[in-house]
């Protein structure tokens, strides 16, 4: 679950202060899949980084499966993503030099998992998203719609109970994007994990079941 109550965020800039997100109040649920929508600079992207704890509000508060993040050490909110958010970025954010394999099974590792496991775990998720025999390839060696599920198994490899998607689709043609759009949809039903995806393409939006709009960083309506 991700709460927002009364949330603030104001950047500066030089002398001025610039408000990202005005007053955001917010419940999205276990098991749902919400769609934020809005114009560049509505704070799309301001309120998916306060969900992952990578950002605290200026005021109110933000909670993470009833933890509040700005009461929280770096540390604490490092293990807090590590090991309940997966994320998954626009622009994929795969590590060139390490293969298909290695990509995903980092988190694992980090987290103090025996290589066994982890490569067990790796071998399944990437059996289940048809890309077994690239699991030695490397990011160059693979197309846009192959690396955005790379990046999509890396997020949910730990068995995180958040998926937080950046414009997961936005460099992607519009059947692989829709490809991704299924994976994160199956994964939200089958596993009952909470999806927070932000996204510009109404199309996209459609594979939600709850659709929040901002503007100025304000919360303009919802259904």
């Amino acid at each position: 679950m991700i709460e927002f109550q009364d949330a603030r965020k104001v950047y500066r800039q030089g002398s001025r202060l610039i408000p990202a997100l005005d007053g955001v109040s917010l419940r999205i649920a276990p098991g749902s899949f919400a769609v934020v929508m809005g114009p560049s600079g509505s704070g799309k992207s301001t309120l998916l980084h306060l969900a992952a704890g990578l950002d605290l509000p200026t005021s109110g508060e933000v909670r993470i499966d009833g933890i509040a993040t700005a009461a929280r050490t770096d540390d604490e909110l490092t293990l807090l993503r590590r090991r309940r958010i997966g994320l998954v970025f626009q622009f994929f954010n795969l590590i060139p030099t390490l293969t298909v394999a290695e990509n995903v099974s980092i988190p694992l590792l980090l987290d103090g998992v025996q290589k066994t496991t982890a490569h067990s775990k790796v071998e399944a998720l990437l059996d289940r998203v048809g890309l077994r025999d690239r699991r030695d390839h490397y990011p160059d060696e693979l197309s846009g719609g192959e690396m955005q599920r790379v990046a999509v198994v890396r997020a949910l490899v730990t068995d995180p109970s958040i998926l937080l998607a950046d414009e997961p689709t936005g460099n992607l043609d519009s059947a692989a994007g829709r490809d991704i759009l299924e994976l994160i949809r199956a994964v939200a039903r089958e596993n009952g994990r909470t999806v927070v995806m932000v996204t510009h393409d109404a199309s996209a939006a459609a594979f939600g079941d709850r659709l929040i709009r901002l503007r100025d960083g304000r919360v303009e309506s919802e259904r």
